[in-house]
């Protein structure tokens, strides 16, 4: 899967996508472009000189994201006086922090886009919960266990649009990821311990299997449905511009191979990839 490399605009060859890149690791920051129809030439470091597509599509991409970090906030916010056990509540915290800063990060690069931009910032301060773009994040973490599953399916989806961008062609952008990603790590390890938990049912913990089955089919379809429809126009723009390196299918089927075998190792079953979609 991902996008082979391209020539570059003059004809030659662009520079070759390392392996680590390419599978979703990291590499040392590079200021070419390394994917999509300008690839090999330096990396765009200011609004102005994006094209105007690419602009737009910046912009769209961006609001999406800071409007997830934003959503996510309103819907851990009760649980930092209600998590079950003193370190639960401190990595509560922690992810709300990470969140907001996330939600920072973002908007940074739309207030890069003047007016336009602080305008989208000033919508995204004030949207109510259950007012956001998807679906994921208009729902109530009901139970102890929606946080679990959330934070193990929901940011998990995350941390793969993130490294759809990682050494993408906007400089400011590629350059946000490395911190960003580390961070998410966080809130994937703690996700998976607490639906761990509640699926082994420890003593003295909130939850049972029945409940954390419950959650894993209430949170999965909504986490492949983040990735986008199948076949997307837009996706491919994406590659195209160097802005993320796999379309939306292509995403997608990585999460369901990670994902996988996390959820067998925990005694609990993913439904169908159909299962209660609304994105397909």
């Amino acid at each position: 899967m991902g996008t082979p490399p391209m020539a570059g605009p003059d004809g030659n060859p662009a520079p070759a996508m390392p392996k680590t890149i390419r599978e979703g690791g990291t590499v040392e920051p590079v200021r070419e472009i390394l994917w999509g129809t300008s690839a090999g030439v330096r990396k765009f470091e200011t609004a102005t000189e994006v094209p105007s597509d690419m602009r737009e599509l910046i912009v769209k991409l961006m609001v999406v994201q800071a409007d997830t970090e934003f959503a996510s906030i309103q819907q851990h916010r009760p649980w930092l006086d209600k998590a079950p056990t003193l370190e639960d509540r401190w990595i509560e915290a922690r992810i709300v922090a990470d969140e907001a800063r996330h939600g920072l990060q973002a908007c940074r690069i739309l207030r890069d886009f003047g007016e336009e931009g602080q305008k989208l910032i000033d919508d995204l301060l004030s949207k109510p919960e259950g007012h956001h773009k998807l679906d994921a994040f208009n729902m109530k973490f009901d139970r102890w266990s929606d946080v679990g599953a959330f934070t193990c399916f929901v940011d998990r989806v995350g941390v793969y649009q993130l490294r759809a961008f990682q050494e993408c062609s906007y400089g400011p952008l590629a350059r946000a990821m490395p911190l960003m990603l580390s961070e998410e790590q966080l809130h994937l390890n703690f996700g998976l311990n607490v639906l761990k938990r509640i699926a082994k049912e420890t003593p003295g913990y909130p939850g049972s299997r029945a409940e954390a089955q419950e959650a894993v089919n209430k949170w999965y379809p909504r986490a492949l449905d983040m990735f986008g429809h199948s076949n997307s126009a837009t996706s491919r723009r994406a590659i195209e511009y160097g802005l993320k390196r796999w379309t939306n299918e292509e995403a997608r089927a990585r999460y369901i191979e990670e994902i996988t075998p996390l959820v067998k190792s925990m005694g609990l079953e993913l439904p169908a990839i159909d299962f209660d979609r609304r994105v397909m």
